[in-house]
């Protein structure tokens, strides 16, 4: 019997419950009961006497056998072939995987040439996005503005997590700290270094993009990013990110209660705190929100008020310490 065959055809099934119904019974019996001719009743019977559930008494007369002994003996010995079979066939498919990896190592990395293709990518990247985005925003852009990044606000907006480090050089360009409040508001969570080592995006840890260059090194030609799949290249840059997210300086908006409290900073304060510990300065900041450096100062000093403290060193100590960033 083959694998993929049924133990027992429709026939044989009807044939061997007739024969249970009536307990014992000739051929012609069986046949009758089914509306078959008496022979294909002899030939259903003794097909199901071949399989041993079905016992000859006297001439032409049969008698049902219990189905476990016949039927339970045949399904373990094909539950014992389809399970080799799984085997095999995990064996090959691993077998074939190895090999594929080995053939097509090349094509874990796409390079695409070009500020149009590239800006086209990095949207497509956060378009398919659907767990989590993970973001290196260095200064001087290569393709495309941050400001120009409206697929993030997209995402954002149908669940996507958003984790940035903006360079603190990208916090002192025209419009940056104004779109990244507004990210922020709308759940980016968004933190700052000095200095970072790459660009970077990676979403939901299968895919990455990495320009090919710096943006800094002058005119170079038309810029180049790598597209980077499951690999453990890949696996070394979302590292490299965790690395650097620990060590960043949280950028924060959200103030104190909703009845604002006055021993709290406020959104505005809050924003300013977060900035000036990121290192950007004064002049940035006020240039940015639009107000006066002497407002900028006046926001700070309220903030040592609150701290208790008269140092700039001494209010971002403190404002790590009661969680105000």
């Amino acid at each position: 019997m083959r694998n993929g065959e049924a133990l027992l055809g429709p026939e044989e099934e009807w044939a061997y419950r007739v024969l249970v119904r009536l307990g014992t019974a000739r051929a012609d019996e069986v046949a009758a009961r089914m509306s078959l001719p008496p022979d294909d009743g002899r030939r259903l019977l003794k097909g199901l006497g071949d399989k041993g559930l079905v016992a000859v008494e006297g001439t032409d007369v049969y008698r049902p056998l219990p189905p476990e002994p016949a039927l339970g003996t045949e399904l373990l010995r094909r539950q014992e072939s389809l399970e080799e079979a799984r085997r095999g066939l995990a064996a090959l498919s691993e077998e074939y995987l190895t090999s594929a990896r080995r053939r097509h190592s090349d094509q874990l990395v796409e390079v695409v040439v070009g500020a149009a293709a590239l800006r086209e990518r990095i949207r497509r990247l956060q378009d398919s996005a659907k767990r989590e985005m993970r973001w290196l925003c260095r200064a001087n852009a290569v393709a495309m503005e941050s400001t120009e990044n409206t697929e993030e606000f997209d995402a954002l907006d149908r669940g996507v997590h958003y984790q940035v480090i903006y360079e603190r050089a990208l916090l002192m360009e025209p419009g940056m700290q104004a779109n990244v409040a507004e990210g922020i508001r709308r759940g980016e969570e968004a933190r700052s270094l000095r200095a970072l080592p790459v660009r970077l995006a990676v979403a939901d840890r299968t895919t990455a993009i990495c320009p090919l260059i710096r943006g800094d090194e002058g005119d170079i030609g038309e810029p180049s990013a790598a597209i980077i799949g499951r690999s453990q290249l890949l696996d070394a840059l979302i590292a490299l990110f965790e690395s650097h997210w620990d060590m960043a300086t949280p950028v924060r908006i959200d103030g104190g209660l909703p009845d604002e409290d006055p021993d709290l900073p406020d959104e505005s304060e809050r924003f300013v705190l977060s900035l000036l510990v990121a290192g950007v300065p004064d002049k940035s900041i006020a240039s940015q929100m639009g107000v006066s450096r002497r407002t900028v100062q006046r926001r700070l000093d309220r903030l040592m008020a609150l701290a208790g403290v008269d140092t700039r060193p001494g209010l971002a100590f403190q404002a790590a310490r009661r969680g105000w960033l």
